[in-house]
């Protein structure tokens, strides 16, 4: 009787936790694969292979940064001679959840890596074995090896359209992370968002800071061309993003 009852009592437990055929676990937190702020135009179409990929560009697009959508671990790290993907990331986010980077230019991590949400994996390029395929991001997720319909920041996207997509991939608190470059001397930092506000520091050519958030200000001309952007590194502490090294041409935090 009592082994009996312990098989009912297993059989019952299974019925009661186990997972549904067919349905997914919960995804992660899936944010678009590019720096917070940046706006870019996907493509879905009926014809696309696989059919819930998603082809994301705008303007100027070879060598713009790529991060990962969610934090995981680099399963595949590689270029292929055979699928079309060129140079390509596979990221395995746990659950079964995995998302997939194609037709890299560069790819900044390897296989066996773990990389947190929001973090430069590649930049954008054109490449594949296969086919001439213009310059874009090939982009995917997948559950248990089947692409599934794409969701950033909880909501899906539309299929099968032509639309605009603002990044929410910020890293935790909205912060990111830049370096300082400069020809060599250190980069004065004021107390607001021009050359108008007292100095009230000075960092090295090299030093990494934490960026908070980034406003708009005096324009000016550094290492990276001209820009009005600023990036606050503290209370009371600006420096112009001209002269910081982000991975990203354009907003990488928060306004503040």
């Amino acid at each position: 009787m009592s082994i009996r009852f312990g098989t009912v009592f297993y059989s019952a437990m299974f019925l009661l936790f186990a997972v549904p055929a067919g349905r997914a676990l919960a995804a992660p937190d899936f944010q678009m694969p590019f720096p917070c702020n940046q706006v870019w135009t996907g493509s879905t179409w009926s014809g696309h292979n696989p059919l819930y990929a998603v082809d994301l560009n705008r303007p100027d697009d070879l060598g713009d940064t790529v991060v990962a959508s969610a934090g995981g671990t680099v399963t595949t790290s590689a270029y292929s001679t055979t699928s079309g993907y060129g140079n390509y990331i596979i990221i395995d986010h746990g659950g079964g959840w995995q998302t997939l980077y194609a037709h890299l230019q560069s790819r900044d991590v390897s296989r066996g890596a773990s990389v947190s949400r929001g973090q430069r994996i590649g930049t954008v390029g054109n490449t594949s074995a296969t086919a001439s395929i213009g310059v874009h991001l090939h982009y995917e997720q997948r559950y248990s090896g089947t692409v599934r319909k794409i969701v950033w920041n909880g909501n899906a996207i539309p299929y099968y359209v032509k639309q605009n997509y603002t990044s929410r991939n910020c890293s935790s608190g909205g912060a990111a992370t830049g370096t300082v470059r400069t020809s060599g001397v250190n980069l004065n930092v004021r107390a607001g968002p021009s050359t108008d506000h007292a100095i009230v520091g000075s960092l090295a050519n090299g030093t990494t800071v934490t960026i908070q958030c980034q406003t708009r200000g005096e324009s000016i001309t550094g290492t990276y061309g001209t820009s009005t952007l600023w990036n606050r590194i503290g209370s009371g502490r600006f420096i112009p993003d001209a002269y910081t090294y982000t991975g990203s041409d354009g907003r990488v935090a928060p306004d503040c």
